[in-house]
């Protein structure tokens, strides 16, 4: 993934913000929250001491069977566990004055923490978690990293191998399912398109196989699927998840083409489809996220497509586009140069011809640009001052033609900063000092901080010719002084 401004932590975080203002709650790195939604019971505080009200019997003994599945077994001494409830174990009870169980929490968060605990080389998680129909949060803290295990249900970061269990689609009150981080294998079960409710979906970094399921989750925020070896195309009924805002299928084994409904994804914030073998041509439908702050689809060899001028038409939002090593041809779109909120353009890689846009002088934000390893020629349309602010995230080396125009102020220290010399004809207007000079002869290096170089070097040269000035005039005064004696 390449660093980009807008960047993917900072763009994460404000996807989690958004999800924040649901009642959804955020799963956290070493650790994992399961929210459903359970309406028919009594949505209120309750000390479960009512005379009349008992624990459902299949909800008491699967939870019996998970407590000593984690080393707990002393539950199986507790009567009834939603009167006689420890810290960790939250009951609701229904309009019939039934208990049931809406939430489990394992593992020492800290030495405050009352929660059970779990022997992490021991634990392990049975089938009877399936058994609770009305399980709001499921919260275990470093229980099973040491024991991986076929998982029975969701857990992120827990080392658990095999497939997912066809089982989690009956959860159907699900929220939140983050199985990311684990040694998960197989297909991805067709059955989770029953979890109608779900708003995340991260089943990133595993191992899955086989084809994206058509999933119809019209409430989905979040869909991550990257880091796997899935295959196939990517699904057009992605396209009827009208609320989501992040859709990360990158670094997959993905083919044909991105589909036209993508662009129904109104509410798209980040779409990375990177490192996959998709084809072309690009879709001009993607033109309707206006939302859109992150369009990422480099290394997805699309031999003889080019960029369709009007795929910007709609973007104003975008900050990060990413079209590198793509082996695009043509030209670079005007169109780029009217998106007022760009800062990473990344073009490098490709087999792109022409000159770059003068629009592209319209990017006042623009802060980082890769167009190396392309067929372009012609004048830098950038004025001097965007080419400092770039400094060595302009990477143009690789295209023999570009140049750079003297009109736009002189740039001294041009080759060291971007590989480039002045335009034919241009260099007598603004004539290049001798630091200047062998500034434009010497190749930048890996490594070199250009600016630093260049200012110091400009800082030099005025420093010279100030001492110059200085000893001219000094020379003067002494002259008259010694001829008027």
């Amino acid at each position: 993934m390449p660093t980009l401004l807008f960047s993917l932590p900072l763009l994460n975080l404000l996807l989690l913000l958004l999800l924040s203002l649901s009642p959804i709650p955020v799963c956290r790195s070493e650790f994992t929250v399961v929210l459903p939604d359970s309406s028919a019971l009594v949505d209120g505080p309750q000390t479960g001491r009512s005379d009349r009200a008992r624990t459902d019997p299949d909800e008491q003994r699967a939870v019996y069977a998970v407590m000593a599945a984690t080393g707990n077994a002393w539950a199986a001494s507790i009567r009834d566990v939603c009167r006689g409830r420890w810290h960790g174990i939250e009951c609701m009870p229904d309009r019939d004055g039934v208990f049931h169980i809406v939430s489990l929490s394992f593992g020492a968060l800290s030495d405050d923490t009352a929660f059970p605990t779990c022997d992490p080389a021991r634990s392990t998680l049975p089938a009877a978690v399936l058994a609770l129909p009305h399980l709001r949060s499921l919260f275990f803290y470093r229980c099973f990293a040491g024991n991986p295990q076929p998982i029975p249900a969701v857990l992120r970061e827990n080392g658990h191998v095999g497939p997912i269990p066809a089982e989690l689609g009956n959860l159907t009150a699900l929220r939140v399912l983050d199985l990311h981080g684990n040694n998960l294998t197989a297909p991805i079960p067709s059955s989770l398109q029953r979890l109608a409710r779900l708003r995340l979906l991260d089943l990133s970094s595993n191992t899955l196989r086989g084809r994206i399921p058509q999933l119809k989750l019209p409430g989905l925020n979040v869909l991550d699927l990257s880091r796997n070896a899935l295959r196939g195309p990517i699904p057009g009924s992605l396209g009827r998840f009208g609320s989501l805002l992040k859709l990360d299928l990158s670094r997959n084994r993905l083919t044909e083409r991105i589909p036209d409904s993508l662009g129904d994804l109104g509410a798209l914030i980040l779409v990375d489809l990177s490192h996959n073998s998709l084809a072309g041509p690009l879709p001009t439908a993607l033109g309707r996220l206006g939302s859109l702050r992150a369009l990422i689809l480099s290394n997805n060899s699309m031999a003889s497509t080019t960029i369709p001028g009007d795929l910007f038409s709609g973007l104003r939002n975008l900050i990060d586009l990413i079209l590198s090593d793509m082996d695009l041809e043509g030209s670079i779109p005007e169109s780029i140069g009217d998106l007022p909120s760009l800062r990473v353009l990344h073009l490098n890689g490709n087999k792109l011809e022409g000159s770059i846009p003068r629009s592209f002088r319209r990017l006042e934000r623009l802060s980082e640009l890769r167009i190396e390893g392309n067929r372009l020629s012609g004048a830098i349309p950038f004025a001097r001052e965007t080419m400092w602010r770039m400094g060595r995230k302009m990477r143009v080396e690789g295209n023999a033609g570009l140049c750079y125009d003297a009109k736009n102020g002189s740039f001294e220290g041009i080759a060291a900063v971007s590989a480039m010399n002045y335009c034919e004809g241009e260099g007598s207007e603004s004539k290049m000092d001798a630091a200047g000079e062998s500034a434009k002869r010497v190749a930048p290096r890996k490594g070199d901080h250009p600016p630093s170089v260049s200012i110091s070097s400009a800082r030099d040269h005025r420093r010279r010719g100030f001492h110059r000035t200085v000893g001219v005039v000094a020379g003067f005064l002494f002259s008259i002084c010694f001829f008027s004696l």
